[in-house]
Order: C-alpha cells, then structure tokens, then sequence
C-alpha cells in the first residue's frame, strides 16, 4: 500500500497529534483492523453588549478526542464503533480505546464500512491555504468591548426612531484540528475567526416596531469593517422596515436579496446529498446527469477557495475562506465540485462511506465530529453570478416582491414543496415602493429553479455560501 504525505504540524498542535497517534496504535494493539482519531482544541471568547453596558461575557476553552474502530465480521463487512473524551490523561485514552473496542463487538457487520484507501490521501499545502491569523487573540478584551459599544452607538445615533437593540456581539475564535488513521494518514492544521454584529430595534410613531441585524466576520481582524459602518448599515435595515403592511394574494415575480438567496440556493446542494439520493429521499434521487434547474444555473461546491483582499495601505491579505479546510472528514483532500453545471446535476455531494453505497467515488465531503460517523458537509458553496445589479433585476417588475427574510421550516426536500413566511419591500412599476410583512411565499423547487428568470452580480463571500441576487417568476404570494 501506498502511504499518505503527513503534514508537519504547527507545534502548537504537537501533543493533540501525539495523543491521537497514542490512541490508533492503542486500538492497533488491542485487535482491531483500523482505527481513526479526531482530536480538537478551541479558545472561544464572546461579548454581549446592549445599550452600552456589558450584559454576558464568555471566555472558553476546549479539549477532547474522538476514536473510531473497525473489526472485520466474520460474515464479511467490518464492525465499527466510535467513542469521545475530553479526559486527555493516560488512563482517559486507554478508557476511550477499551470503550471503543467493547462498543465494536455488540455492532452488526456493515458491508460499506471502513477507512479510504491509503493512496487516495494527498499530500497537504496548509499554509497557502492561509486558515490562521494570530491577531485576532492580540485584540485585548476591551478593544472587544468598545467595537461592539460603538457599533450598537453607531446604530442608535443613526435616526431617533431607533431607541433601542436586542444587542451587539463580539467573538473571537481559534481552533486547531488533529487526524490520524492507521493508513498512513496524518494532518492538522489551524483556523481562526473573529467578528462582531448589532440588532438595532427602530419604531414608529404609532408605536410599531421593526429590527434587522448587519455583521462583519473575517479569519483576520485585518479584514473587518468599521464598527460605525456595520452600525449604520444595521440602522438603515431595520428603519426600512417601519410601515409596513400586507399585500393581496397574488402570482409575481419574487426577488430574493442575496443574503436570503443564499439560503434558498443551498436547498440545491441540500437536495444533492448522497445520503439522501441512496434512501430515495431526495427530489434528485435518480436525476444525475439530467437537467434539474435552469440552463442559467450552476452551483459549486468549492473547499480550496483563497481570497486576495487589498488592505487601505495597499497591500494584499490572502485568506482562506469559512469553509476552506485541507481535508475533508475522511482525511481527503477537500475539492472544488461543480454539482450543478448550466442546470445539469454532475455530481454528488459524498463521503466515502455513502460513496461505496452509491459504487461512486468520494467528491472529498465528509464532515466529522468527534463522535460518530462521517456526515457529509462542503466547503464554500456558490451560484455562479450574472450580469445585472439588484437594481436592473428589480428595474422591469411592475408588481413583485423583494424579499428580505424568511421564516418558518416549509422546505420538503423529497418533494420540493416551498412554502415561508416572509417579509420584505413591495416593487412597483420597477421601484422600491413600501415594506410588506406577514405573507407567505410558496411554490415548487423544481418549478422554481426551472424559472429563475435573472442572477445579479453582487456575489459576495460573507460566509461560506453566496449567492447573488436571484428573481424567479411565478411564484404564489398569499397575503390578505
């Protein structure tokens, strides 16, 4: 067998790669087949501040490893059981690998069972893909503080409807991640996080009262936005919600901002799950290589993505993106996917486990915890951007809807049944007229994403989805 390349770890991450080494060999020596470890530490800080004045504040940190095994059955297939522990001492491994071991012998056989083969690992590139900044742990706890004072000041000096907010946060986050299996796989690699957000509550004159929220999240503290930006952003949010009311019920297009048209496109990267395509339970099930959406769409799932960002001074700042990482859950390297290429679904989202189910390959996305199975999880996922701004997509609508949130659970996966409730502005004869509320969107996803009639431009990477400004037509509203 070939043997994967190691990654030599950061040596802050030396004693987690020693105790997860410890525990496969442990297992090794105690009968079984394979083995896995997971081992994960974190430093979390976070700051709730509302009307100036601290109202929680946590600092965190956290240990633990996780273990899986694997047996051969007899009766072909492998027994497997994992098991997890914050207790990093001699005697907590040792209890961890006998725990996993005694768990293995009461499983049933499963014929998919078992590790990636060893030449499927690659070789590891963590630094270029640049996850770990230091600066955000030198920001001291009161600089912490004062960005989330002055953001929700910014936020309450915007307009004097706003009086009141449900808070601002700060939070700061390092972690670093170990995995070793007895194929010859051995990685780490760090991340860090940082960001803060506001919720300004704006009322009017008769007493009514509307909130939104803005943010800004970066790996480096380097990247983050004004407090006084994000407060004011936040400010004109929520005041632009003040009046508003219902509309008839009705069929016309339907816009979604592209914050919500994130959320919305996902459903296609959802609906393309593995796990879900072998149960049957899935409305692609059965639709690879066939035309699924618009020739307008194409979806990717991307876990390498690195971004150059250009900082006032001049400079450039390369960073990885929220859901860049090195390794997927099964330890392969992560990839770019394109799962929907001009509204034919071409690939699947898979783990090895659900890959040997379906006779395909792993598409490298596997997600772990410490405990359990790999689930199946991606990267940075993204709709590929048209042409147009927000503004000539809303330009030629005589009456729609532009939306700004939604709510409620009414997304049927199996059936692509859609159905929320939302709020957002009133389009008429091209223009943002007045805010609407207390409406439901409905239709099909099938339909849906068959006429999507306009993608904007404004694709931005605020989180590890985006998603331009979409609009699709035909859509029920149901209003008074």
């Amino acid at each position: 067998m070939k043997t994967a390349t190691s990654h030599a770890p950061a040596p802050a991450n030396r004693e987690l790669l020693s105790l997860s080494e410890e525990a496969v060999a442990l297992a090794l020596r105690a009968g079984a087949a394979d083995a896995e470890a997971v081992a994960f530490e974190s430093d979390d800080f976070a700051v709730n501040v509302r009307l100036g004045q601290v109202e929680q504040l946590t600092e965190s940190g956290s240990r633990a490893l996780g273990l899986r095994v694997f047996f051969h059955a007899a009766e072909g297939g492998q027994r497997t059981a994992s098991t997890s522990t914050s207790d990093l001492s001699s005697d907590g491994i040792a209890k961890l690998v006998s725990g996993a071991v005694e768990l293995a012998k009461v499983t049933g056989a499963d014929p998919f069972a078992g590790l990636p083969q060893a030449d499927l690992f690659g070789s590891l590139d963590i630094d270029n893909l640049a996850l770990y900044f230091s600066d955000v742990d030198e920001i001291p706890p009161a600089e912490r503080i004062e960005i989330a004072r002055r953001c929700e000041a910014a936020a309450l000096g915007f307009d004097a409807r706003i009086q009141n907010t449900s808070g601002a946060h700060f939070d700061v986050s390092t972690a670093q991640r170990v995995m070793v299996n007895s194929r010859g796989f051995s990685g780490s690699y760090r991340r860090s996080y940082c960001g803060f957000s506001v919720t300004p509550i704006a009322q009017d004159a008769d007493g009514a009262m509307q909130r939104d929220y803005w943010y800004s999240s970066a790996r480096s503290s380097k990247l983050l936005a004004s407090p006084e930006e994000v407060g004011r952003i936040a400010a004109e949010r929520a005041l632009r919600r003040l009046g508003a009311r219902r509309v008839p019920t009705q069929k016309c297009p339907v816009v979604f901002s592209a914050d919500i048209a994130r959320s919305l496109m996902h459903n296609l990267i959802s609906a393309a799950d593995g796990d879900s395509i072998y149960r049957n339970a899935s409305m692609f099930a059965g639709k690879l290589g066939e035309q699924v959406a618009g020739e307008n769409i194409t979806m990717v799932d991307d876990g390498t993505m690195v971004f150059d960002h250009i900082l006032p001074d001049g400079s450039t700042l390369r960073t990885g993106g929220f859901g860049t990482s090195p390794f997927d859950g099964d330890g392969l390297p992560i990839r770019r996917t394109v799962i929907i290429e001009n509204g034919i679904l071409k690939n699947l989202m898979l783990n090895t486990y659900t890959g040997r189910k379906l006779n395909m390959p792993s598409t490298g996305k596997a997600s772990r915890g410490l405990a359990g199975a790999p689930g199946i999880g991606g990267g940075n996922y993204f709709l590929q951007p048209g042409m147009l701004t927000p503004e000539q997509i809303i330009a030629d609508i005589p009456n729609g809807l532009y939306v700004l949130s939604t709510m409620g659970f009414g997304v049927n996966l199996v059936t692509g049944d859609y159905s929320q409730g939302a709020s957002g502005l009133w389009i008429e004869n091209g223009e943002l007229a007045y805010p609407v509320e207390e409406i439901t969107i409905a239709g099909n996803l099938k339909d849906m994403f068959r006429n999507v009639s306009a993608i904007g431009n404004d694709l931005e990477f605020l989180s590890s989805g985006a998603v331009p400004t979409v609009r699709i037509e035909g859509m029920t509203i149901a209003g008074s």
